[in-house]
């Protein structure tokens, strides 16, 4: 299955040997997404509150750039270097997503790059590209195509 990259302006580029997202398919493979703001690349000020402000709007700038929106993310994983941030993240993340939310996983971890507090990678499946044809996934679907044939 081919890699197609995704990239935006909208999102801070990225600061290291890797892609703001890679789709396979239907599926979107976000990278990490730290604070960063796009235009200056410094961590954004203000505590938490800001820094997951920041980390959701990139995330929504990359996910735009794909042909999605955050109702397309499946799972993420969170990184905290406090725990203590976990219900004001929680609070944050609320005004962004809407129910049925996505499966999510939470860690602490001892540092994050430039300094950041949190960082946020994500799983997107969207709707098929324009003119896609579905995969076959199986001998299901070769049968149902070769009825009466």
């Amino acid at each position: 299955m081919s890699r197609h990259v995704i990239s935006t302006p909208g999102a801070p580029a990225a600061i290291g040997p890797y892609s703001q997202a890679i789709r396979t398919g239907d599926t979107l493979w976000m990278s990490g997404q730290i604070p960063l703001d796009p235009l200056s690349m410094q961590i954004v000020d203000g505590g938490i509150d800001a820094q997951a402000e920041r980390v959701f709007g990139n995330m929504r700038a990359v996910i735009a750039a794909a042909g999605g929106s955050l109702d397309d993310i499946v799972k993420l994983s969170i990184l905290l270097v406090d725990l203590g941030d976990f219900a004001k993240v929680n609070e944050i993340m609320s005004a962004h997503f809407r129910q049925p939310y996505p499966a999510r996983s939470t860690y602490q971890v001892a540092a994050l790059p430039r300094g950041a507090r949190i960082e946020v990678e994500a799983i997107a499946v969207l709707k098929p590209s324009a003119g896609a044809t579905p995969a076959q996934t199986g001998w299901r679907e070769t049968f149902d195509q070769t009825k009466g044939q």
